[in-house]
């Protein structure tokens, strides 16, 4: 066996036991050392290149950029358990009950607004859930349109800042987190848009669907539903301000005040706060908290050192240029690239978790993309829009999944009149995943979606360039004053003797 046949087998490997279903971050360390040492076996690279895999995970590891992953989750836990989220949906649901679709609307900005701040799609589905399906059954909203909105709007926290999904993408690129989140906006309002201009043609094609809440199912109007809309919406803004524009994360900020960790940190501090606001702060809450960040802070670790095992055997049985030799010969340029790369991730979502496809495959990715001359903060959203389709693939999503379990909770005991069905559920999530794919599409179509939020370098003009460079002459001398010297007439030889 030749090394040039080895890397096509050691992908097609980890293909095989990625859908076996074994825990990843293990699977890829056993898959990597297996073949790191048949490599060696074979001669095609020394024992010493085995030896520098310790010194290449501790240098991964100590990355500053990757402690933003624990502030952020510990922000996210926080807020996702002091009622906020419950407060928000109230609020609003009563503020936009009254229109055809209103519970609708609600949840959507709910979500986009929670997204910003928490970052979670487990506790945002689960909370969504609890408080708006048993109000959408009672005033017989659709069934599937109630389980796909719930699960949609839970998703829309992977595309808005400051989600894990970009940090994670950002050091995976090579790119500063900052700018990832201003490449973000763009397509996560899109994703609100489509999201609020469905649910408005919903309401048009079939009116009976989405009801709207009549007056006596609305229990605050008028100053005081204003003051409740506003003690959820103005905190958090002040929260997403702070956090994101310390660290240059928002249109039209530049500059920088703070790195992304320790912005993380005064986003932590500031769900603290909030969560004292509400008059949840305790030590339950707490330790959840805690116990939750600790458990998806250990998951990331475990799999990024896997992921820095296989990576390093495959590129040094040159799988870096297999694979950019496979990708760069594609027929289309970039946009038969982006299509591939595309349909390839979106397969791989039925099966794998986001944090695994940035951390094993984007590697893969990235080098060729760049060669290819596309952006990668476009690319990186791009593949961040994908991947929200993840969470709700028909019958694998985890959105699905939260879903299913909280309507099983609510129905026995008693805060449901009739149990969801695994149809509803899944069926109603198709129109939403055909919208995030629809995302996609526009983003590869239209790469100003993302670029059109970055931060333009500054292009002079004629006239501004002449003006500079009039501005950087030197003004102690007058060129045109000074006077012009004869040149001397040729010089009489020298004597022979030398005089």
């Amino acid at each position: 066996m030749s090394m040039e046949n080895f890397a096509p087998l050691m992908f097609a490997g980890l293909v095989i036991i990625l859908l076996l279903g074994f825990p990843v971050a293990f699977s890829l360390a056993a898959l990597g050392l297996g073949c790191g040492y048949f490599a060696v076996w074979m001669g095609w690279f020394p024992a010493s290149f085995m030896g520098n895999l310790p010194m290449n995970v501790f240098g991964i590891l100590s990355n500053d950029l990757l402690l933003a992953i624990p502030f952020f989750t510990l922000m996210g836990s926080v807020l996702e358990k002091c009622g906020l989220a419950e407060d928000m949906l109230d609020s609003m649901g009563q503020l936009f009950g009254a229109v055809r679709g209103g519970l609708g609307y609600s949840v959507i900005l709910v979500g986009f607004i929670l997204g910003a701040v928490t970052g979670t799609v487990a506790g945002q589905v689960i909370a969504m859930a609890m408080i708006s399906l048993p109000v959408m059954m009672r005033w017989n909203y659709d069934m599937r349109y109630a389980t796909g909105v719930l699960a949609a709007s839970g998703t829309i926290t992977q595309l808005v800042p400051p989600s894990l999904v970009l940090v994670v993408l950002a050091d995976q690129l090579g790119k500063p987190v900052g700018d990832m989140y201003k490449g973000a906006w763009g397509p996560a309002l899109l994703q609100v848009l489509l999201f609020l201009l469905f649910t408005f043609l919903y309401t048009r094609l079939r009116p009976q669907a989405l009801p709207g809440i009549p007056k006596e199912g609305r229990t605050l109007s008028g100053p005081r539903l204003v003051v409740k809309c506003l003690r959820g919406i103005v905190p958090s803004a002040v929260l997403i301000f702070l956090v994101l524009g310390s660290m240059g994360g928002l249109p039209g900020i530049s500059t920088a005040v703070c790195t992304p960790t320790e912005a993380g940190a005064m986003g932590a501090i500031g769900a603290f706060a909030l969560a004292a606001l509400h008059r949840r702060l305790n030590w339950p809450l707490l330790r959840e908290a805690m116990r939750g960040t600790m458990r998806i802070t250990a998951m990331v670790v475990f799999i990024l050192i896997g992921s820095r095992v296989f990576s390093l055997v495959f590129q040094g049985v040159d799988g870096g240029r297999w694979i950019e030799h496979l990708l760069l010969d594609l027929p289309g340029g970039q946009v038969g690239f982006l299509i591939l790369v595309n349909v390839f991730i979106f397969v791989l979502a039925f099966f794998l978790d986001f944090f695994e496809i940035a951390f094993i495959i984007i590697p893969l990715l990235a080098p060729v993309a760049e060669k290819l001359g596309i952006d990668l903060i476009w690319f990186g959203v791009m593949i961040c829009v994908n991947m929200q389709t993840s969470f709700m693939h028909p019958p694998f999503g985890f959105a699905l999944f939260y879903l299913r379990g909280i309507a099983d909770s609510l129905f026995k005991n008693g805060s449901l009149p009739r149990k969801v069905e695994s149809r509803d559920i899944y069926l109603g999530a198709i129109p939403w995943v055909l919208m995030q794919l629809i995302l996609v599409g526009v983003v590869i179509a239209f790469p100003q979606t993302v670029t059109s939020f970055l931060d333009k370098p500054e292009v002079l003009n004629s006239q501004q360039l002449e003006r500079a460079m009039d501005e950087m002459a030197p003004k102690d001398q007058d060129f045109d004053a000074a006077p012009i010297e004869e040149p001397a007439g040729p010089s009489e030889p020298a004597s022979a003797s030398g005089g």
